[in-house]
């Protein structure tokens, strides 16, 4: 068949506009699935808008130019977009770092780019989105105005599997660009060749059928040995807060594992830290920048600072390097094994074994409260564009609160002492929560009034930012067990999130806004737990020589009212932060109003799905209109006027009559039906009030309420489960 067929009983020339509006809806889905997760990247790093227009303009100029563009001047132009795009990323990027992207940086970054590495990691990850979306989008778009749609979904589908590569398109992002891509096809090729209604119906429910078999696919469950776990009853997935990953997402209810992870023998003890975010995503945290070799010795903090040496042993395997900040010098394991973050913390380039040793030299700062109190905002750029970054979507109404909080703070140190003080104060500690939607910041500020570290840290870093005060989200390891002079133990269950702010002249300084008492009571329980039960890997000899005692409560059972900020000035000092507590973690850390739970978004998508493939179900095997049939043969009607109520009777009988003696034949009068299939008097009755109404001189009410009444009475006689309604 020729490729420009039409559909039956159109003009020639025309195209049928159902099966063509359905393609390019279908396409409008494929590109919103990536377009997406590039406009994420816009609305956490800078441009949203500008990509909004970027995505919209590039697809309206590809179909305004679709019948009358030429394929290779297309096909240039889309190049042009490619070249010019990826110029405009290159200069872009800070000076001192142009000179390190060469044509071996460029492959290596881009196989990086399709092995996991997300978008949101690149250092100008705005400038690199806009810079890539014209491309697939003009030439799909183009391709489709052109109902090319096959080598539409092929440049769309790329584009999708990129982001999907990297990590940055959640499940139900890929799963409706998938979808897309196949109604395109599907709805293309009818629109190209023709198609029916059945067709369109019958691809519907196999979209749907396809869509509802891939969300119900069950995903893995983590592993025992994460130091932090998603709790049995818990949906979230998340592996380890501390494992120096790229990336961390804020999950639901947790619970803590209380396995031993390591040792560390130091003169002071210190917050172990794995993995320093400055990119704030509203659901969780990046990790910008590549890390670097370690080439043996690190940049230490501003002020010299108190040097300490700390020999960490791991007593399971380690994807992190532990470390009292600031590192300055690794020893005792190769250097090539030895990574360095742009945020300077340190990562292994290879697991950790347990039995493992390795050394690290850090420089501790403990600036004096009245000093830093002084400090003015006299911030480095480099430090203000990265670190006081949020995302264009996050509500006014955090930067009100913040605002708020810090209405009679004098200093950024100030600022940052409200905040802590303020969390600390109004929210309780709880390891079970609803991880909510949207922004984690926002939610836990006004829809939460409990959570554990990770909300707590968000919220602070978040306020912070919101009064340009430049700060970042740390991850690592509480002190741990003392065991000995200079000797600790480090559980999973001291793992842990807090807040690093930027002090002038004294670094990167250390707050803490999780409430310490009831953090320690869970803990503490916890740990409680794992030996009654037997766990393995729990203690070592010091720790089972030791009595462990429960942390101190308030006497009401909960903890000093008074909470007191961290003074530490350095990453190295515990603070003594207290606030309510929720020690066994069973209430929900979300407040309500007493109404219902909304679903989630995805749950929503999905029952849409359902309904959408029942209809088509509905109307591809007719059910649907023989239950209208059904509900209009059995229901009386409102009362009209006798003639037409005589003749809606009689239309009655005849339907109930064809589905169960056989149709009309051609030519055939009504009374002439009527008596060749029925010898019923109340149908007869029917025929002649019908016969009188339409050719006569019509009928009275009497006349009308009894044809309506016989007629009831055949329905009901006719439709019992003894004699079924069938077609």
């Amino acid at each position: 068949m020729s490729t420009d067929a039409r559909s039956p009983g159109l003009l020639p020339g025309s195209l049928d506009p159902n099966f063509r509006v359905a393609a390019l809806c279908s396409l409008a889905v494929l590109t919103a699935s990536y377009g997406s997760v590039l406009y994420h990247v816009t609305d956490v790093v800078g441009g949203s808008r500008l990509m909004l227009a970027t995505l919209v303009g590039t697809a309206t100029l590809a179909v305004a130019t679709g019948r009358v563009l030429r394929v290779r001047t297309a096909l240039l132009l889309t190049a042009l977009f490619l070249v010019g795009g990826f110029a405009v990323y290159f200069l872009s990027v800070p000076e001192s770092q142009r000179a390190l992207i060469s044509v071996d940086r460029l492959v290596s970054d881009t196989v990086a780019l399709l092995t996991g590495l997300s978008v949101l990691r690149l250092t100008q990850a705005n400038v690199w989105a806009l810079s890539v979306a014209p491309t697939p989008v003009f030439l799909s778009w183009y391709l489709a105005a052109r109902r090319q749609y096959v080598s539409s979904v092929v440049v769309g589908g790329a584009a999708l599997a990129l982001v999907v590569l990297t990590g940055d398109a959640g499940a139900l992002t890929t799963l409706a660009g998938v979808v897309g891509a196949a109604a395109v096809v599907g709805f293309g090729t009818l629109d190209r060749y023709g198609g029916t209604a059945t067709q369109v119906d019958t691809l519907v429910i196999l979209l749907a059928v396809a869509v509802v078999a891939a969300a119900t696919l069950s995903a893995v469950p983590a592993t025992e040995a994460s130091p932090v776990l998603p709790d049995r009853d818990s949906p979230s997935g998340v592996t380890s807060l501390v494992d120096a990953q790229d990336r961390v997402e804020v999950v639901g209810s947790i619970r803590l594992s209380p396995q031993i992870q390591f040792r560390v023998e130091s003169r002071a003890d210190a917050y172990w830290t794995t993995g320093t975010y400055d990119r704030y995503t509203g659901s969780g945290w990046v990790r910008s920048g590549d890390t670097e070799p370690y080439t043996g010795r690190l940049r230490g903090p501003p002020d010299d600072g108190t040097e300490i040496r700390q020999t960490v042993t791991a007593k399971t395997e380690l994807g992190a390097m532990p470390a009292a900040w600031r590192p300055t010098e690794v020893e005792g394991i190769p250097s090539d094994r030895v990574r360095v973050t742009p945020q300077g913390s340190l990562r292994p380039a290879t697991t950790i074994e347990p039995d493992e040793t390795y050394t690290v030299t850090s420089r501790l700062v403990r600036p004096d409260p009245s000093d830093v109190r002084a400090t003015v905002d006299d911030y480095p750029d480099e430090v203000v564009e990265r670190y006081t970054q949020l995302p264009a979507s996050t509500p006014d109404r955090v930067r009100e609160r913040a605002r708020a909080v810090a209405a009679g703070a004098d200093s950024p140190y100030e600022k940052a002492v409200a905040i802590e003080s303020h969390l600390e104060s109004t929210k309780r500690y709880s390891l079970t929560v609803d991880r909510p939607e949207g922004s984690i910041a926002d939610a836990f500020l006004f829809e939460m009034d409990a959570g554990y570290c990770t909300y707590y840290a968000t919220a602070m870093v978040a306020m912070l930012r919101a009064e340009g005060v430049p700060a970042r989200f740390v991850t690592g390891y509480t002190t741990g067990e003392r065991v000995g002079r200079g000797e600790w133990v480090v559980r999973g269950l001291d793992s842990h999130a807090w807040v690093q702010v930027y002090v002038p002249d004294a670094g990167w300084v250390r707050f803490d806004p999780t409430p310490v008492a009831p953090r320690e009571s869970a803990e503490f329980e916890r740990l409680m737990d794992a030996r009654e039960s037997g766990e393995t890997g729990v203690d070592t000899n010091e720790t089972l020589e030791s009595t462990p005692v429960a942390p101190a409560t308030a006497p009401d059972g909960g903890t000093d009212a008074t909470p007191t900020p961290t003074p530490t000035g350095g990453q190295d000092a515990v603070g003594t932060q207290s606030g309510p507590v929720d020690d066994t973690g069973t209430d929900a850390g979300t407040t309500t109003d007493g109404g219902p739970e909304l679903p989630s978004t995805e749950t929503l998508a999905l029952w849409g799905v359902i309904l959408v493939g029942v209809g088509a179900a509905v109307r591809r095997t007719g059910a649907g209109a023989r239950a209208v049939r059904a509900v209009w043969l059995r229901r009386r009607g409102p009362r009209r006027d006798p003639d037409a109520d005589a003749t809606r009777a009689f239309e009655r009988l005849v339907y109930l009559l064809e589905r169960q003696e056989g149709p009309r034949r051609p030519g055939e009068t009504p009374r002439a039906y009527v008596e060749r299939v029925t010898t019923d008097d109340r149908a007869r009755r029917v025929l002649r009030a019908y016969e009188r109404a339409r050719y006569g001189n019509g009928v009275d009410r009497r006349e009308a309420d009894a044809a309506v009444d016989a007629v009831g009475e055949l329905v009901r006689e006719r439709t019992l489960p003894t004699r079924p309604f069938v077609r």
